[in-house]
C-alpha cells in the first residue's frame, strides 16, 4: 500500500518523479485525458451549456487501474502539466476517483527536478475551476463552433469535412495571402550604385544613389536613370559629410513557446510538431550521469518572458566565469500583453548542464533543440554588441550618394547566439576606408540595376505562428495542434517548407467566410481568447461566455441551412465523358485533392481520378504532359504515354519549342 500515489499524465514523466520521492510514494500516469465528449453527437445541453463527458473508449482498464490505486492510498496528488489542460484532466480525474474538488489534491511543478517536485509535494492546493473551467469553456465553444458548421459543409462539398474555430482562421490567413500573391502587380525601380576610391588608401567602397542634396528621389524607369547618368558623366564626387558612431544591438528574450517554434523552424528545420514533441522529452526526463532522470527545460507551454531569481543567478555566474564580467548585464523582458504568466520562459533547469557536456546522453534532435534554449536563455543576460559605424554623403554635380560602413567592436551577446528573422535586415554595409570631410574621390565606375517589387510570402510554419500569436489567435497550446490539423484536413499542403492552400482548402474557406464571416474572422476569435482569459483569472463565468455567443450563432446557423437549400454548388465542367452515361464529368474536391464525378448523381456514382495537364506537348511524342505527385507533395512532369510508348518523365516543367 503507498502512502501517497501522485497521478501524472505521461509514462515518461512518472519514471522521472518515482526517482525523486521513492519510499512508499507510487507515481502512475493518466496517458493524457481520461474523459471527454462522445465523437458521436454534439454532448452538450443547448439550454443550459452543460457537457455530457463520457469515459473516453479504450481507457476502461486503466480507470479500474487508478481507481485501485487510489483506494488502497492514504493521499492522492493529481500532477497533470501546470496549465489550463492540465487542470482540466486534474478535476476530471478528481470526478473519476471520487475526489471531493475542493480538496487540496494538486500540485503543479514548471520544472521536473528533485527540487522543484519535493516542494511541490509540500505544498498541495485545490484544484483551481477558474482554469479548469477555461478549458472547458474553449472545449464547448469548439465543440458547438465545428458541429453545427460541418454538416454545412457536408451538404454543398463533401461529407468528412469538419470546420474548427481557430484552425479555419489560420487557413482563412493562408488564402488570403495567396490571393495577396496571385493578385500582387509588380512596380519597376532602379538604383544607381557608383565604385569609388580613396586616392591615398587606393581603397575602393560602393556608393548608393540617395537623391539631390535636398530630397530624395524615387527611380521607376530606364528614362530616369539614363538622364541621371548623363548628368554625372563629368561630375566629381567630394565627400560632403562623415558621421561616426556607435550602434548596438541588444539580444533577443529567452523563448516563449511560440518564438522556439518559429527559431526552430527557421535554425534547424523543425516542424512545429517535431519541436513540441522533443521539448516535451527535454522536460519529462533524460538520463544524466551524476544527476540521474532529470527534465532539462522548464515547462514548454508559456507566453512568458520571465526568469525566475534563482536562474538569474545562476546565468550570471556562468556568463561572468565562462566571458568574464564586461559581458554580463541584467536584464527584465516585457511580457506581452494577455501573456499567461504562471510560469516562466523555457529556459535549461541546470545552467551547469552545457549541452556540449551531456551530447552523448541526448538524440540528435535533443541535443540540437537543448544548445538552442540553452544558448538562447544565456544570450537574454548578456551585454549588447558594439558597432562602430559611418555615415557618408557624397555629393556628385547637385546629386547624392550615400555609404553605410558597420564593424563589430565588441561581440557581447553575440559571441553565443544570434536570432534568425524571418526577413533580414536589408541595410547595405560597405568597408568604408577612412575619409574626411571635403576630399575628392575617384570614380572607378557607375553601374545601374534594375529590380521589382515582390508579392509578400507565403507562409511557413514558422511564419504562420508569429502571424496568430501577433493577431491573438490561439494560446501556446494550440498553434502546434491547429497547423497540424489543417494540414492533416488536407486544407493547406506544404511546398518547400511554404504553406498553400489547396483548391479543397479554398472552396471551403469560401463556404465559411461567405455564410460565417462572424465567427470565421480573426477579431472575433481574437476576442475569445481574451474571454477565456477573463474566465480563466475568475472574471466572468463560463456558462454565460457561451450562452452570449449561442444565441445569436444559433440564428445564423438555421438562417444558412435554409438558404444553402436552395443554392447549388457549380462545379468546374471537364472535357471528360462519363464511362457509364455518357455525361461530361465534373471536377469535385476530396479529401486527398480534386476528382471527377459524374453530374448524374446520384442516379449514376461513377468517378475518376483527376490528372492535370499542361498545354505544353510532351518533347518526345508529343503527346500530353501530365502533372503527378511524388509522396512528399513535389509535382513532377510525365507523357500521358509513359511507360507503353514514351518514357518522358522530368521534374521541370517543359518548355514550347
Amino acid at each position: 500500500m503507498a502512502d501517497t500515489l501522485i497521478i501524472v499524465e505521461s509514462p515518461a514523466k512518472a519514471n522521472t518523479i518515482k526517482k525523486f520521492l521513492g519510499g512508499s510514494t507510487k507515481v502512475v500516469a493518466s496517458m493524457g485525458h481520461i474523459r471527454d465528449l462522445p465523437k458521436s453527437t454534439l454532448s452538450i445541453d443547448t439550454k443550459t451549456f452543460e457537457p455530457k463527458y463520457i469515459n473516453i473508449r479504450g481507457k476502461g482498464d486503466l480507470i479500474k487501474q487508478l481507481k485501485k490505486e487510489a483506494k488502497s492510498a492514504k493521499k492522492v496528488l493529481l500532477a497533470t502539466d501546470p496549465d489550463r489542460e492540465g487542470e482540466a484532466i486534474a478535476w476530471h480525474l478528481a470526478y473519476i476517483l471520487g475526489i471531493d474538488e475542493k480538496a487540496v489534491c494538486r500540485i503543479t511543478f514548471n520544472e521536473i527536478t528533485k527540487e522543484a517536485v519535493k516542494k511541490a509535494v509540500k505544498s498541495p492546493r485545490t484544484i483551481d475551476m477558474n482554469l479548469t473551467n477555461a478549458q472547458q469553456a474553449r472545449r464547448v465553444l469548439d465543440r458547438i463552433v465545428g458541429y453545427k458548421i460541418s454538416p454545412v459543409l457536408w451538404k454543398k462539398v463533401q461529407r468528412g469535412l469538419s470546420a474548427g474555430r481557430v484552425q479555419s482562421v489560420a487557413v482563412k490567413l493562408v488564402v488570403d495571402r495567396e490571393e495577396e500573391i496571385e493578385n500582387f502587380i509588380p512596380e519597376e525601380y532602379w538604383n544607381i550604385y557608383t565604385t569609388l576610391k580613396d586616392k591615398k588608401s587606393k581603397k575602393e567602397f560602393v556608393a548608393k544613389f540617395y537623391g539631390t542634396n535636398t530630397k530624395k528621389i524615387e527611380l521607376h524607369s530606364q528614362e530616369d536613370v539614363n538622364k541621371i547618368l548623363d548628368d554625372l558623366k563629368d561630375a566629381d564626387y567630394i565627400v560632403k559629410e562623415i558621421k561616426e558612431s556607435k550602434k548596438k544591438k541588444t539580444p533577443a528574450p529567452p523563448f516563449t513557446t511560440s518564438t522556439l517554434q518559429q527559431e526552430a523552424s527557421r535554425k534547424l528545420g523543425f516542424a512545429i510538431k517535431k519541436t513540441m514533441s522533443v521539448a516535451q522529452g527535454l522536460y519529462e526526463g533524460i538520463k544524466i550521469p551524476g544527476k540521474g532522470t532529470i527534465g532539462l527545460i522548464t515547462y514548454m507551454r508559456t507566453d512568458s518572458t520571465r526568469l525566475s531569481e534563482e536562474a538569474r543567478l545562476s546565468i550570471k555566474s556562468y556568463i561572468e566565469t565562462e566571458y568574464g564580467k564586461e559581458y554580463y548585464e541584467n536584464r527584465y523582458y516585457k511580457t506581452k500583453e494577455n501573456a499567461q504568466d504562471a510560469h516562466e520562459a523555457i529556459r535549461p533547469t541546470y545552467i551547469e548542464l552545457q549541452p556540449d557536456s551531456i551530447k552523448e546522453h541526448l538524440t540528435s534532435d535533443q541535443y540540437k533543440l537543448y544548445k538552442l534554449i540553452y544558448n538562447r536563455v544565456i544570450a537574454s543576460q548578456m551585454a549588447p554588441a558594439i558597432f562602430d559605424t559611418t555615415s557618408v554623403k557624397i555629393d556628385a554635380n547637385d546629386y547624392e550618394f550615400r555609404a553605410n560602413g558597420q564593424t563589430l567592436s565588441f561581440k557581447g551577446f553575440m559571441s553565443v547566439y544570434v536570432e534568425t528573422l524571418d526577413i533580414e535586415e536589408k541595410e547595405e554595409f560597405e568597408k568604408i576606408p577612412k575619409l574626411v570631410e571635403g576630399q575628392s574621390l575617384q570614380k572607378v565606375n557607375v553601374d545601374s540595376k534594375q529590380s521589382f517589387t515582390e508579392p509578400p510570402p507565403r507562409y511557413t510554419e514558422a511564419s504562420l505562428v508569429k502571424a496568430l500569436e501577433e493577431k491573438g489567435i490561439g494560446r501556446p497550446s494550440t498553434y502546434s495542434p491547429t497547423i497540424t490539423t489543417i494540414l492533416a484536413r488536407r486544407y493547406i499542403e506544404k511546398s518547400q517548407k511554404q504553406l498553400v492552400p489547396t483548391d479543397l482548402g479554398k472552396v471551403v474557406n469560401k463556404l465559411l467566410v461567405e455564410n460565417f464571416g462572424d465567427v470565421i474572422n480573426v477579431e472575433f476569435t481574437a476576442n475569445m481568447e481574451q474571454e477565456f482569459d477573463e474566465i480563466a483569472e475568475g472574471k466572468k463565468q463560463w456558462k454565460s461566455v457561451i450562452k452570449e455567443f449561442y444565441t445569436p450563432f444559433e440564428k445564423v446557423v438555421e438562417k444558412v441551412d435554409k438558404e444553402l437549400e436552395h443554392v447549388k454548388l457549380e462545379y468546374e465542367v471537364s472535357d471528360v465523358p462519363c464511362d457509364k452515361c455518357g455525361k461530361l464529368m465534373v471536377i469535385k474536391y476530396g479529401k486527398y485533392g480534386k476528382f471527377l464525378a459524374c453530374p448524374g448523381y446520384p442516379d449514376c456514382k461513377n468517378t475518376k481520378p483527376y490528372i492535370e495537364v499542361i498545354d505544353v506537348p510532351c518533347p518526345k511524342c508529343g503527346g500530353k504532359i501530365q502533372i503527378r505527385k511524388t509522396k512528399k507533395k513535389r509535382n513532377y512532369y510525365i507523357c500521358e504515354n509513359n511507360p507503353d510508348k514514351c518514357d518522358f518523365i522530368a521534374w521541370n516543367k517543359p518548355k514550347k519549342s
